[in-house]
């Protein structure tokens, strides 16, 4: 497993990537895509996050991976730390709830950027696993909140694309100027 670069929207090349839409995983999952999951996985520990598309690690795929530990289920407030890795290949949403919910979010390609976004406050989900098993399942909370942030990247939506214009070019203004710091 290697760590891979995050690209960024500070970066023209990089956010030239990051609004490309991601084509399907066409041949079912392999040894090499389980390789690619691994790795994300792997940077997104490090980076830390707890939601990574590939698109973001300049795969435009339909890839996503996601720890949310035990938190996604668990009493609010009971984080203990447990990893919870999920593998999710060519995720569709088939429902989402009328009831919103709003959720301070942030992103590894839009560092130490933070705003709230709402969104559907419950979505039911279909998708490959990591052993190539197709999965249906409800998700609500941070997992509703993570699936459809990392969903929104396989579109080539950034979270800072559901904020006002102001909102977004301050944003996009800070991760340079902190870019240009570092």
């Amino acid at each position: 497993m290697s760590i891979r670069r995050i690209l960024t929207v500070d970066n023209a090349a990089d956010l030239a990537v990051l609004k490309q839409v991601s084509a399907p995983v066409e041949g079912g999952v392999t040894d090499a895509l389980r390789a690619l999951m691994d790795d994300m996985l792997e940077t997104m520990y490090a980076a830390p996050g707890i939601g990574l598309a590939a698109v973001q690690v300049g795969d435009p795929r339909q890839i996503i991976v996601m720890d949310l530990g035990d938190r996604a289920g668990a009493e609010e407030g009971d984080e203990t730390g447990q990893r919870n890795p999920r593998y999710i290949i060519n995720p569709e949403i088939l429902w989402a709830s009328d009831e919103m919910a709003s959720y301070e979010e942030g992103c590894l390609s839009v560092p130490e950027v933070f705003d709230d976004v709402e969104r559907p406050a419950r979505v039911k989900i279909r998708y490959l696993n990591y052993a190539g098993d197709t999965v249906e399942q409800e998700a609500d909370g941070l997992f509703a909140v993570c699936i459809q942030h990392e969903m929104d990247h396989l579109k080539g939506v950034l979270f800072i694309d559901h904020l006002s214009r102001l909102k977004r070019e301050r944003a996009i203004k800070s991760v340079k100027k902190a870019a240009r710091a570092a």
